[in-house]
């Protein structure tokens, strides 16, 4: 495509999209905020994601350190020299660190293996401990019982080390729906997830008003929040403040404002990752590839949204 044409769509829509969004910012705010006063120990923090950012570790922790987050998610690497890079530029910029893991391989005897050589990894590098770490564990094709390892694993390894590991209501993964996820949860009590409930939006074809008890229950569970809000047919909308969205807004509000309350109560950390993702989950224009909205720009506006509800 020529230049030209190119710079005219990327133009427009951006132009088109300041021009819609100017008064719909306050949407959002207009949902009552949870009136709880917090306990002594209540620490909310605000972490951004890496995924997507095109960018050295220094260049990403300044990012993110002047526009007000805690810290960040970083997706764990075995590389050490990644790793001197990672922790030494959450250093220079007081970045709070935390982690997410997984395992790509189909069977679940290697996948298992992989899986456990991560967490071992995160635990005993020679630099500092995360504040937390998230898991996408399992499949959504493993037996029960092989799912269940992923989950005495971690319990135990959470108990030795002091670090609050937590499971992701991923699709594809473990806790890949509401009713499977309730189930592991009935019979594990200290399981603990990390909610990322835009999932199960699009696994059950709605806003999950028909599955309240399921939900609220899993709610209780939620350790850490990932703040990205998805729809009946898709994990995330493509621009939060469009009153399209309206209804999903407020809905993940609901939810995240539970959780919330409760860590208020308990005196608790509380963790939320701003994860609005890029392309494809962001949406672009057909033939140019060009996205609808600016990744970064979104999360900051999640940040600072959040940060004025929960302080």
């Amino acid at each position: 495509m020529p230049n030209s044409r190119r710079n005219f769509l990327k133009s427009t829509a951006g132009v088109t999209a300041g021009v819609l969004l100017s008064p719909l910012g306050e949407l959002a705010a207009a949902v009552p905020a949870p009136k709880v006063k917090a306990a002594p120990g209540f620490q909310l923090l605000l972490l951004a994601t890496m995924w997507g950012f095109d960018g050295s570790y220094d260049t990403f922790c300044g990012k993110a350190k002047k526009e007000g987050y805690d810290g960040a998610e970083f997706g764990w690497t075995n590389d050490a020299k990644q790793q001197e890079e990672l922790f030494t530029a959450a250093k220079k910029h007081g970045i709070k660190v935390g982690f997410i893991t997984s395992a790509g391989q189909d069977d679940y005897a290697s996948h298992f293996a992989s899986f456990k050589k991560n967490i071992d990894g995160i635990l005993s590098n020679p630099y500092q401990k995360p504040i937390y770490i998230n898991c996408h564990s399992g499949h959504d094709y493993f037996t029960f019982d092989q799912n269940q390892t992923f989950i005495d694993f971690t319990i135990a390894k959470s108990k030795e080390s002091g670090i609050p590991i937590y499971h992701e209501t991923h699709r594809s993964r473990m806790l890949y729906s509401a009713p499977v996820a309730y189930n592991y949860a009935l019979k594990n009590p200290e399981l603990r997830i990390t909610l990322d409930i835009s999932h199960w939006c699009v696994v059950h074809e709605s806003l999950l008003a028909n599955q309240k008890t399921t939900i609220d229950y899993m709610l209780n569970r939620a350790g850490h929040i990932h703040a990205r809000v998805g729809h009946p047919e898709g994990p995330q909308v493509n621009e939060p403040r469009a009153p399209e969205w309206d209804a999903a807004v407020k809905a993940h509000l609901a939810w995240w404002d539970k959780v919330i309350e409760r860590k208020k109560l308990n005196g608790e950390v509380m963790t939320i990752l701003t994860e609005f993702g890029p392309p494809d989950y962001l949406q672009t224009l057909p033939y140019t590839r060009l996205p609808v909205a600016d990744q970064w720009e979104i999360n900051v506006y999640m940040l600072n949204l959040l940060r004025k509800r929960y302080q």
